[in-house]
């Protein structure tokens, strides 16, 4: 009896104490929020731009090398 007690208190201040750490947090604002999201994708854009032609130009080199 005295254990389920224990556990519901520490259940308890464990959710305080999640509560207090989420009015802790600074969230972003809408307009910084898209302009980071924008950021990422074209970054993520330019990035597998760049990975695609490299691989398109190691594989042709690649190529070439074998077929000599």
């Amino acid at each position: 009896m005295e254990e389920s007690k224990k556990n519901e208190a520490a259940r308890g201040s464990w959710f305080k104490g999640l509560q207090a750490e989420f009015h802790k947090i600074k969230w972003l604002s809408k307009e910084s929020l898209g302009k980071q999201t924008v950021a990422v994708i074209i970054v993520s854009v330019i990035l597998g731009i760049i990975i695609a032609v490299l691989d398109l130009l190691i594989q042709n080199g690649i190529d070439l090398l074998v077929n000599l």
